[in-house]
Order: structure tokens, then C-alpha cells, then sequence
């Protein structure tokens, strides 16, 4: 599989590279939207990963000139903005996905492997429910029993982890790889504290529990009646 960044962040797209060569992909990389144009539109690429401020053209720009050319390879979106109106306007120019900075190398890898998996013959999930729980994903909002739930976006991170997973029991260790980026410290208590205020707003004044306990092996999300 051939991929493409565009990142002009020299740190960040040395790491994407590296890590997305030892995960076995062939990788180029530029630092320009106007090289990423050009070298999508003269090579065979199975999924771009563009940055949306770029020197030359924006990510948004190159997006929409591949469109334009009929090439329909696989898109995710790297960006620090998070905002409702960025992520729209990126899908409706044709993106397959938004991954917002900083994240994990973990969480652009599973994101990855999916776009690569689905191709073009589905539309990228945007929206979990479990029970009366309802999260949407690009918007960033959870709902439960018709009630607003504001969470950090370390807590929304937890959050959609958990819906990803829903059903296993995620060991510490994996939580705190993919919604932090590290290494587990069992020294720190980090991830109980992320977990009791997670279980806080979404489950302290409803029924059912949501999120479970596993003493000793982590935390699960899955409704009662499906355990």
C-alpha cells in the first residue's frame, strides 16, 4: 500500500513517515499542498493524508482539485482545528476522515488501516449509540436521554475509545497508548481519574451503567443487557 503526507511540520511528518514505513506502508511525504497535488495527480496513491494549513495550497484546496480530477483515493485530515465548521467543510468536499492534533500514532494507524480496508464502498462512521447514549463524532457531542454531555477532548477521546471497542475490556495499558500517547506508568492513577469523570457525566444520573469495571484487567462500555 502507497501513502502520501502532506505535513509541513518538519517533527510531525518525520514521525508519520517513520511510523507508517515500520507498519509496512511504502510512504512519500511533502511539505507543500502544491506538491501534494501534483504528486497525487501524476501517482497512484491508495490514501492521502493532508494537512489542512499548508504553505501553497490548503489541504481543503488540494481535496478539492483531486476531487475535480476524478480521483477517488481515500482522504484523512490531520488539523489542530477543531471546530464543527472545518470538519463539515472537509467531508463535504469529499474527505473520508478527520483525526484532530494532537493525537495518538495508534489512533492514526487503526484510522488508516480502516480507510485502507473500507476503500470507497462506505461512508466513514459518524455516528455510535448504545443504549440511550448518542455520540456524534464529527460534531463532537454526546447525548444521553435527550441531555447534552460536555466533555474535555481527552474526555471525548476516552469516550469514543470505549464506543470503538465496545464490548472488550481495555486494559490500562491500551488506554493510555491511545488517548495519551504513552506508555503505561503504574505508578500514576491517570487513567482512574479520567475514568471516574468519564463515568460522572455519563452514567451517574441515568440508568443503565455504561462503563464497567474489570478489577484488575480495565474498563469495558456495553450496555447491560448486551454483556
Amino acid at each position: 500500500m502507497k501513502l502520501l503526507i502532506a505535513e509541513d511540520e518538519p517533527k510531525t511528518g518525520t514521525y508519520l513517515q517513520q511510523g507508517l514505513s515500520e507498519a509496512g506502508f511504502t510512504v512519500d511525504r511533502v511539505t507543500t499542498g502544491t506538491d501534494a497535488l501534483q504528486h497525487t495527480l501524476s501517482d497512484a496513491y491508495d490514501l492521502l493524508i493532508l494537512d489542512v494549513m499548508m504553505p501553497g495550497l490548503s489541504g481543503w484546496e488540494v481535496l478539492r482539485q483531486v476531487r475535480a480530477a476524478g480521483k477517488d483515493v481515500p482522504v484523512l485530515f490531520l488539523t489542530a482545528r477543531d471546530h464543527v465548521e472545518d470538519r463539515v467543510k472537509g467531508l463535504e468536499l469529499g474527505a473520508d476522515d478527520y483525526l484532530i492534533k494532537p493525537f495518538a500514532f495508534s489512533e492514526l494507524l487503526a484510522r488508516v488501516r480502516t480507510l485502507l480496508r473500507r476503500g470507497n464502498s462506505a461512508p466513514v462512521q459518524t455516528h455510535m449509540r448504545v443504549a440511550d447514549l448518542e455520540v456524534d463524532l464529527m460534531k463532537r457531542r454526546a447525548v444521553r436521554s435527550g441531555k447534552r454531555i460536555d466533555l474535555t477532548a481527552k474526555e471525548f477521546a476516552l469516550l469514543e475509545l470505549l464506543l470503538r471497542r465496545r464490548g472488550e475490556v481495555l486494559p490500562k495499558s491500551l488506554i493510555a497508548s491511545q488517548v495519551w500517547d504513552m506508555n503505561f506508568d503504574s505508578d500514576t492513577n491517570v487513567i482512574e481519574v479520567a475514568i471516574r469523570r468519564l463515568r460522572a457525566k455519563i452514567d451517574d444520573d441515568f440508568e443503565p451503567k455504561l462503563i464497567h469495571t474489570a478489577r484488575g484487567m480495565g474498563y469495558m462500555l456495553d450496555a447491560p443487557e448486551s454483556t
